[in-house]
């Protein structure tokens, strides 16, 4: 029998129908995750004013969800690898419904740190298994760009969570936080009845010895795509992945350092920015630069800054592109710091909300594509529960600092993400257009 690999059915497959179902289906999940993760920074003020405390207090609602995150990001990843990406994803999604629903209803605040810990733990686990499970959908000629696309969905959940905050402010709601929790929960109620249209990925089925399984998915992808089946003599195989495919494995170690590194890193300084940008602008602002209009601005920059990334991972390569967004990012914070007027201000966050965006973008594209079948979805959680532990420093660490000074917190992001760019250029990998293992 002739040996076939994967990557070459998925060349011929080509991105037709199939991905954008995927891609549709997957971006709606997305896009609901961002806005669970941004209705952090929207939320709070509510949260604090419904309950009687202080910003600092309400954020501990911020706190519990990263750790969720952090632990679903570690957990689900692990389970995927193992059982199998379309069953964790089913159940990942379900749980996003059911407890971000209920945090909407919390009726004391006790409760609303709990569910928000396992809607945080829903999340963390959809993230990482997503990019995985798409990446394995992808031809890996178009595989970069079509990532940054699903990245992109974060841009439209950003708009959504903001202008959600802006029509409740304006309709005088007073428990802003509630219709916010139920916006965000909102569309992973859909999610789940799409997500069963989903087959499980070819590559996952192929290693764990179901080759008729694979073959099923395949031939549907094909079809579906308006090209003929796999013919009957074709055997189908993976690349040779060497002796390990551990994350921490000899051949594997430097990158996963370096990677896990520039996730904490670029999380640290994102969750930072936009944990506490949201509550600034709605409330103090910087001269003009105030209120929800300016975030849905804001929600707006992050669009381009994906275009452009999808157009880099290809055109210059993944690590390249990461590598220059994650300088743009840091110059955008040094423009912050050092600005003397509300216009230069606007400017460095509008640069900001692009570069981090486009740095994610980048990020997602790569991330995946350096790891082998068997552990791409590990990869991809012990990097999600990496950004976690940024998220969650993020707001609890920093507290002290952005209340002191704005600026200085800014400043301190400006030399995070430097340092993430100077680790980036060191990772011993450039993936665009190779096939996965």
């Amino acid at each position: 029998m002739q040996a076939t690999a994967i990557d070459s059915v998925l060349e011929r497959a080509g991105t037709g129908r199939f991905q954008r179902r995927l891609l549709g289906i997957f971006g709606l999940v997305w896009a609901a995750d961002a806005m669970q993760v941004l209705a952090v920074g929207f939320t709070v003020a509510s949260i604090a004013a419904t309950f009687g405390m202080t910003v600092p207090e309400a954020l501990q609602t911020g706190i519990l969800f990263f750790l969720g995150m952090m632990v679903g990001a570690a957990l689900f990843g692990r389970l995927a690898d193992k059982f199998g990406r379309r069953r964790i994803l089913l159940v990942t999604v379900a749980m996003d419904a059911v407890f971000g629903i209920a945090s909407a209803f919390a009726p004391d605040f006790a409760t609303l740190l709990v569910l928000r810990f396992l809607t945080g733990m829903a999340v963390g686990g959809t993230l990482p298994v997503d990019y995985a499970m798409m990446a394995e959908f992808l031809p890996p000629k178009r595989r970069g760009r079509w990532l940054v696309m699903l990245e992109g969905f974060w841009a439209v959940g950003t708009v959504i969570v903001a202008l959600t905050a802006w029509a409740a402010t304006t309709a005088g709601v007073t428990e802003i936080w509630r219709v916010i929790f139920f916006v965000t929960a909102a569309p992973a109620v859909l999610g789940i009845f799409l997500r069963i249209w989903i087959p499980e990925s070819p590559m996952h089925l192929l290693r764990q010895g179901d080759e008729p399984g694979a073959r099923r998915v395949l031939d549907k992808v094909l079809q579906t795509n308006g090209q003929p089946p796999l013919a009957a003599e074709a055997r189908l195989v993976l690349p040779e992945t060497g002796t390990a495919e551990g994350i921490f494995s000899p051949g594997l170690l430097r990158r996963t350092l370096l990677m896990l590194a520039v996730w904490f890193l670029v999380s640290m300084s994102y969750y930072g920015v936009f944990t506490w940008m949201p509550a600034q602008l709605a409330t103090q602002g910087f001269g003009f630069v105030r209120g929800y209009g300016f975030l849905v601005l804001l929600a707006l920059a992050q669009i381009p800054g994906y275009v452009l990334a999808a157009w880099g991972v290809e055109a210059w390569g993944r690590r390249p592109t990461l590598v220059a967004f994650l300088v743009l990012s840091s110059a955008a914070c040094l423009l912050f710091v050092v600005a003397a007027s509300p216009w230069l201000i606007a400017t460095a966050l509008m640069v900001m909300s692009f570069a981090l965006l486009g740095t994610w973008g980048a990020l997602y594209a790569f991330t995946p594509e350096l790891y082998p079948t068997g552990s791409r979805a590990t990869g991809m959680g012990a990097a999600g529960a990496m950004a976690r532990l940024g998220g969650l420093l993020a707001p609890s660490v920093l507290v002290h600092l952005f209340i002191q000074s704005t600026s200085t917190a800014i400043g301190l992001f400006a030399g995070l993400l430097l340092l993430a760019a100077l680790l980036a250029r060191l990772i011993d990998a450039e993936t665009r257009s190779k096939a996965l293992n």
